[in-house]
């Protein structure tokens, strides 16, 4: 198969693995940055122009779309579906994903457990969105925020309220959940393939970090999911139509609660920590539903 990794840099631990695992399957893989690329859109004949050539040869398509060009990547990812090409995450799954209120709603209609969580439109009466969700110390996010950018903790009132009032000062939009204080710092990643889980660690953020991201410096080793976790894992990818996402949560005295969906979940963590060949399984997982495409 002719397989198109959507990715800005080629040297990334994920598009480097993807592309060694998928050469050694035998198939052609492709590095294309989605920001190069022409969509030419005409009667019965969507195409792609990318460096000279059209990409009307492509089997499958990979997107790695970084955050900060979800509008464009998810244009490309639609044109190769208009093409007829087979796509592992959906550009309206992508930006479902992508909009954090939006996907947290979607998930609560579901029955799937989260924090609570407020979402306001710019407002002032911050002692009331406080009480909405059990009181501080509580969690601002960034509804556009990724990798744990736009994450803050306010202990006290007086802090939620100058953290609420400077976001409300850069008309940036946020959402403000309960603090998850059994958690101590730690969350779950679970790695989805095909809607079953196929690898899972557990992030501990450092000494005095909140945030478990490894990146921050953050520690991960492997974790077996119970069955409540299991299930809400694969329920939160069936949901947002996301067959292969990472999907992260907490442990709390009520259950697995969702924190987020990620539809280009990075590899280097999980593949070190859990020692499984995630690459392979996504690959696979192509080869798979490329044949019952064919099929039919």
């Amino acid at each position: 198969m002719n397989i198109v990794i959507l990715s800005r840099n080629s040297n990334l631990y994920s598009t480097e693995r993807l592309v060694e695992e998928g050469e050694i399957r035998g198939h052609k893989i492709e590095v294309i940055d989605p920001l190069k690329c022409d969509i030419i859109i005409e009667k019965e004949k969507p195409t792609i122009y990318y460096k000279n050539r059209y990409l009307d040869y492509v089997d499958a398509v990979i997107p790695r779309i970084g955050a900060s060009i979800t509008f464009y990547g998810c244009a490309v990812v639609r044109q190769f579906e208009m093409m007829n090409v087979f796509v592992v995450a959906s550009s309206d799954a992508i930006q479902r994903s992508r909009d954090k209120l939006r996907s947290l709603q979607r998930l609560s209609k579901a029955g799937i457990g989260m924090p609570k969580t407020v979402f306001t439109n710019y407002s002032r009466d911050v002692e009331e969105v406080i009480e909405h969700v059990g009181g501080v110390p509580v969690i601002i996010k960034l509804l556009e925020g990724t990798q744990g950018l736009g994450v803050v903790l306010a202990e006290t009132k007086n802090a939620a309220e100058s953290v609420l009032e400077a976001f409300n000062g850069l008309e940036a939009r946020v959402i403000v959940q309960e603090f998850i204080k059994e958690a101590k710092g730690a969350d779950i990643r679970a790695l989805i393939v095909d809607g079953k889980v196929v690898g899972a660690m557990k992030r501990q953020g450092k000494d005095g970090e909140f945030r478990s991201n490894l990146h921050r410096g953050g520690s991960a080793n492997v974790i077996k999911l119970n069955e409540h976790e299991l299930r809400l894992a694969m329920n939160a990818s069936k949901v947002l139509k996301l067959p292969v996402c990472g999907v992260d949560m907490l442990q709390s005295a009520r259950g697995p609660l969702l924190l987020e969906v990620n539809s280009t979940p990075g590899l280097e963590g999980i593949e070190e920590a859990t020692g499984r060949n995630i690459a392979k399984s996504i690959i696979t997982y192509i080869e798979r539903n490329r044949r019952i495409k064919n099929h039919f």
